[in-house]
């Protein structure tokens, strides 16, 4: 009986993350998704598009050919960029975030930023995690 019911439990687990993530056409990403990948990952194209519902909010996760993954909300705005360890471009992000990192850790660079509900959280390069609020405020350093 056991059995049976981590069985069932395994095939629920695997419907839910299929039924999570959709992969989609680049063309069925939301208005600005694309260019935004275009301005400021230039080279780099798109090798999947998913729609995603994290959090019970419907978005859009895209994994770029170097392996960077973005993320973006259902407007089109970018939710969440992640290099994968690798440094990323930073002409999207608070200028008080990027100046307060090239200040404080000059040798650092951000191969990671995610802008939840509540506030900014940094990766940098040394494994150092920061936070900010969403307008950009250092608030500490994990």
């Amino acid at each position: 009986m056991k059995a049976k019911n981590m069985i069932t439990v395994l095939l629920l687990a695997t419907a839910m993350t299929v039924t999570a993530q959709r992969k989609i056409s680049v063309a069925d990403l939301p208005p600005g998704a694309a260019e935004f990948i275009e301005k400021y990952f230039p080279g780099r194209t798109i090798a999947i598009a998913k729609k995603d519902w994290e959090h019970g909010e419907k978005g859009f996760e895209v994994i770029l050919s170097d392996n960077t993954e973005v993320e973006f909300w259902k407007d089109g705005t970018w939710r969440e960029i992640d290099g994968r360890g690798k440094p990323i471009p930073t002409d999207y992000i608070a200028p008080s975030i990027v100046a307060y990192v090239a200040k404080n850790y000059p040798n650092e660079k951000i191969t990671h930023i995610d802008y939840g509900h509540k506030d900014v959280d940094v990766d940098l390069t040394g494994k150092i995690d920061l936070e900010f609020t969403k307008d950009g405020k250092f608030l500490k350093a994990d």
